[in-house]
């Protein structure tokens, strides 16, 4: 099945040593995910594998060609984060030049320290 394709394909990516590893990290029976092979997993442990898999169910599922977790602050239809949200008294929204900035410092910091990153979400 999709769902268990992918799962292995993003633990590995983010230096899981197997798959019992992620069940752990999510909460679920340490073989529950090698029985996706074969059926369709409950949408309380898929949840719990995308969460630490920092990837959305959609993906998951096929649903999706996209394993980047949503966050409502980044998509275009939406206000986006605020000057607040950061802790700065200015008003109103952040303008996207800095935001794709700071997005982009977020994304290197990823990249340079991914062991502090494995597991969470």
């Amino acid at each position: 099945m999709i769902a268990y394709e992918r799962i292995q394909e993003l633990a590995k990516k983010r230096h899981f040593s197997n798959l019992q590893e992620v069940a752990e990290k999510a909460g679920i029976a340490k073989n529950l995910i090698y029985s996706w092979k074969k059926k369709k997993p409950s949408t309380d442990s898929l949840k719990a594998v995308a969460i630490v898999l920092n990837t959305t169910t959609d993906y998951l599922n096929g649903l999706t060609n996209d394993p980047s977790p949503i966050h409502d602050a980044l998509k275009d239809d939406e206000p986006g984060i605020t000057w607040t949200d950061l802790d700065m008294p200015y008003g109103g929204a952040i303008p996207d030049d800095l935001k794709n900035m700071y997005k982009a410092i977020a994304e290197q910091y990823v990249k340079d320290h991914p062991d502090k990153f494995k597991g969470s979400h």
